[in-house]
């Protein structure tokens, strides 16, 4: 079982600097440009994949951006919101074959209060799980929301800011740019590792706004990037969108990695509803983690971000042996370690504070 990190390989490989990231996305090949993310990755995480294990605990949001699913204004989504119950069976079952970080994802449902998530998030850690992490995905909320979450004991917080232009920002979802960078602050002053990345291709996205978004996560120093391809939805407002190939998704994860060499970066299921290997492209691109759904079958199969989700026929749990079969070809192994920031790491050995 390896660990995830190696923090002396990490100090020898120097992050690009925004102009040499700027000459490589207009100048390099994407063959280039995966090799040099691959043997970064390498260099850095060794070839150990994290596995993190994904709970879908609701589909119900108040928000209405328009490229999602579960907007609030998809009157034919089948809405959903686990029970604390539910979410701690799926949980126990990945934590009994040796996951030791969990994603606790939904939309920003009202219902779920940052009180019922802080005792959730207790419940966790008082099952005798203090050694798993905790993960929160749940959206803007307020900077005491964030203490509050923190001092309950969730380690990390994943906030995307999907894309770094300020209008499309506000025209796909009704809310500043500065507002969602504004919470990622607060995310970090709460302590959290922070976790945030965009969507490739979005409708009215430029070549410079593909730039752009990959400079933003190197500016925001971020220890998690999560990027994947825009697929349409066909009950958004967007649904006759133009699908862009999977080759820019590709290219903005090999130059992310260059630009954060020490960040973790998912290979993520749109790619591979996209692309059948589209997972296994991203990893050889430098991705280097894998995030099993462990969501029970009748909820995760009502969580439609975008249509052709493929872990809607995956068994979770049960396809990670055939996930370790997928990437033995790319050298890779499956590493089941929390797989902490580095620097977080770096500071637990030396005592400093987070």
């Amino acid at each position: 079982m390896g660990t995830g990190k190696d923090e002396k390989n990490a100090t020898q490989v120097v992050p690009l600097s925004p102009d040499q990231i700027m000459d490589l996305f207009y100048h390099a090949s994407t063959r280039e440009l995966m090799d040099m993310g691959n043997l970064a990755c390498c260099q850095v995480h060794g070839r150990d994949i994290l596995l993190r294990g994904l709970i879908e605990f609701t589909n119900v949001c108040t928000n209405d951006c328009l490229y999602c699913g579960i907007r609030n204004s998809n009157h034919k989504a089948n809405r959903y919101r686990m029970e604390a119950s539910m979410i701690l069976k799926a949980l126990q079952t990945g934590y009994d074959r040796g996951i030791r970080t969990f994603v606790l994802q939904g939309g920003e449902d009202p219902v779920y209060t940052i009180d019922r998530i802080c005792g959730l998030v207790r419940q966790i850690k008082d099952l005798g799980k203090k050694d798993a992490a905790v993960t929160l995905s749940c959206g803007i909320r307020s900077r005491e929301a964030y203490f509050k979450l923190a001092q309950a004991g969730a380690d990390r917080y994943l906030l995307r800011f999907e894309t770094a232009d300020p209008k499309l920002h506000f025209l796909l979802r009704n809310i500043g740019l500065n507002d969602r960078l504004k919470a990622l602050e607060d995310i970090r002053a709460a302590g959290f590792q922070v976790g945030s990345g965009y969507m490739v291709g979005l409708p009215g996205e430029t070549r410079e706004t593909r730039l752009e978004n990959i400079l933003l996560c190197q500016r925001l120093e971020l220890d998690m990037v999560g990027l994947g391809p825009f697929i349409p939805h066909p009950d958004t407002p967007l649904k006759h969108s133009f699908q862009h190939p999977l080759e820019h998704t590709l290219r903005s994860v090999a130059l992310v990695r260059l630009a954060l060499p020490k960040a973790h970066i998912p290979a993520t299921t749109a790619a591979g509803s996209l692309m059948p290997d589209g997972r296994e492209q991203m990893i050889a691109a430098g991705a280097n983690v894998l995030m099993p759904n462990l969501t029970q079958d009748k909820f995760k199969q009502k969580y439609l971000l975008y249509p052709g989700k493929i872990c809607l026929n995956e068994k979770g749990i049960q396809d990670i042996e055939s996930l370790n079969q997928r990437i033995r070809p790319l050298n890779r192994n499956l590493s089941f370690a929390r797989g902490d920031a580095l620097y977080h790491l770096t500071n637990m050995d030396t005592g400093e504070p987070k």
